[in-house]
Parts: structure tokens; sequence; C-alpha cells
């Protein structure tokens, strides 16, 4: 008999998934080949690592042959046989990992995401689904972990299988670190300023947090419609986030923050002062330097000009007397 939807929760809510960069690039890579940027579709392939029960490292992934169809969520096309082949061969190479289970590059959740599961535990036992967003619109992490669990209802219906998502994370050990470093010197443009490169990042940032409160504001829509069911949970957690906001109603805060701002303030304004000072000392001094070298330059024309002349009274051919033609 499965175990019931609150023992699997239970087991799933202190396991975390860490992503490694690697993996990363070789589904970007996969995507890119096998996909035009045009075309909307996924590609799908198997994640390797290590699974100690509460942290899940994905380390290694390979493409798989993989084909369905646009109108028809159901017809599906994936060679198993050549999940096994690579995986036997993966395991020639490093015997440390294992299978863990797939990936795909969604975006989101597809209807025959719970068969191809299901496809994948001939594999593992407990297989992970990894949603990986190749052409992501806002700033965050581009991956989704999943598990599949099935839903045991209370009325005695039938079990639903359906997907839980599990935490995860971006980490990678310190070769992977220097090689994406590398990467990300490469790519990034040398034109821009500091400046302008942190009032963009400002900028991605503000708009990763307005798309996170449109899908807090979408999930309380739904929740108070009844579209969705409430969970318990998720709400706490929002009371949580709301309870940590400042009541910008009291004054003792609107004063903290006027004053922090103030601060701020004068700190820019002095930093102005202090780069005008030197900048008008650096033209001050550019000024002197230019007339001391034009002096030089004088003074060595003159040095040049009087000695020409003592060269011309010292000249034995100056001291001849001058001879006179006779007729």
């Amino acid at each position: 008999m499965p175990a019931t939807t609150t023992e699997q929760l239970a087991t799933l809510q202190n396991i975390t998934v860490v992503v490694h960069p690697l993996v990363l690039l070789s589904v970007a890579d996969h995507h890119a080949r096998s996909v035009s940027r045009t075309s909307h579709k996924r590609v799908i392939g198997a994640l390797l690592g290590q699974d100690n029960g509460k942290v899940i490292n994905v380390a290694n992934s390979f493409g798989i042959p993989f084909e369905e169809d646009d109108k028809d969520s159901k017809s599906w096309f994936l060679d198993h046989n050549y999940v096994q082949e690579m995986y036997d061969m993966f395991r020639k190479v490093n015997a440390k990992e294992r299978l863990i289970g797939w990936y795909h590059t969604g975006p989101k959740l597809r209807a025959s995401d719970q068969e191809i599961n299901d496809l994948f535990k001939r594999f593992v036992v407990r297989p992970l689904m990894v949603i990986v967003d190749v052409r992501p619109q806002t700033v965050g992490i581009p991956t989704d972990a999943y598990f599949a669990v099935d839903e045991i209802k209370d009325d005695g219906t039938e079990t639903l299988k359906t997907f839980v998502h599990v935490p995860s994370a971006i980490e990678g050990e310190e070769a992977e670190e220097i090689g994406v470093e590398h990467l990300l010197r490469d790519i990034k443009d040398s034109t821009t300023t500091t400046l302008a490169t942190r009032v963009a990042e400002q900028l991605a940032s503000l708009r990763g947090l307005q798309s996170r409160l449109s899908d807090i504001q979408k999930y309380l829509v739904d929740v108070s419609q009844g579209v969705m069911p409430v969970d318990h949970k998720i709400i706490y957690h929002l009371q949580d986030v709301f309870n940590l906001l400042p009541d910008l109603g009291d004054r003792t805060v609107r004063e903290s923050f006027a004053a922090s701002t103030n601060d701020a303030l004068l700190v820019v304004y002095l930093s102005s002062l202090l780069r005008a000072v030197i900048a008008l000392h650096a033209l001050v001094d550019n000024k002197a330097t230019g007339k001391e070298k034009e002096k030089e330059k004088k003074d060595e024309k003159e040095k040049g000009k009087d000695e020409k002349v003592e060269e011309k009274k010292d000249d034995p051919a100056n001291d001849k007397p001058a001879t006179t033609e006779k007729k």
C-alpha cells in the first residue's frame, strides 16, 4: 500500500536539490543544438549524481532522443534503451555518479510528465524531475525540482499522482566556479561602466521581485475565488513575509527612513564636492606643469641661440682681413 500524501510530504520536506553549473551548461547546449530559437519544443535528458537522503547532488547529465506531438500531449517517444546504454558507459567513467532522475526544458509542467516519470522508475525508485528554463524572462534560479507523490483522498476515490515542489539551489565546486568566472569574463561587455552594470542589476532584481509579487497576488485571488484550494502552509509563509514588512504609518519608522536617506544623500553630496575639488586641483596642476614645460623649451631655444653666436665669434675664418681685387 502506498504511503499517504502527508507521509510523503514529511519525507520530502527536508530534501534539498543542488544543481551544478556543469549541468546547466550541458542542458543549455543540448537545447541550443536540438531546437531552433523560434521553436517552443523541449528537450529531455537524464540526471546523474548522488542522493544521500537529505541532499541530492546533481553533478552530471546527458541528453536523450525525444519526440512529442505538439497537438496531442499523450503522443511522445523516448528511447529508454539509449538511457540504459549511456548510463552503463557513464558508470565506467565515474562509478560514484548514479542515475537520479531526468530533466526537461519545459519551462512549465506538461501533461505527459507523469508518464515519463513512471518510465524512469525502471532505472531509479524515486526519480527526480528538474525543469530547467533555458530562456528565463525573470531574474532568479532557472531550475525547479519536483518529486512525484500519490495523493490519497479521504473519500476513498482513486489515487491520483501529482508532483510536489522541493527547494533547489545552484552550487559548484572550485573548478566549476573558476570555469564559470572565465565564461562570464568573456561574455561581459567591456564598454559598460561599473555604475551602469550596477543599475542594470538592480533593475533586473526589481523586475524579479515584481514577478514574484504578481504570482503571490494571483495565487491569493485564485484562493479567494475558489479556483485553488487553501494551503495553510503557504498562507503561514505569506503571513510571515507580511509581518516582516515595516509599518510605514508609524512616525518613528518614517523618521528613521528619512534619517537614513538623508545620511546617504549627504555622503553622495560630499563625494561630489570632493570629486569637483580634486578635478580643479588636477586642472590647476596641469596648467602649472604646462607653463613650466613651455618655459623650459623657451630657455633651451635661447641657450641654443647664444651657443650659435659664440661659435661664430670663435670661428678663425671670421678673423681674416678682407682682400680687394686689383684692376
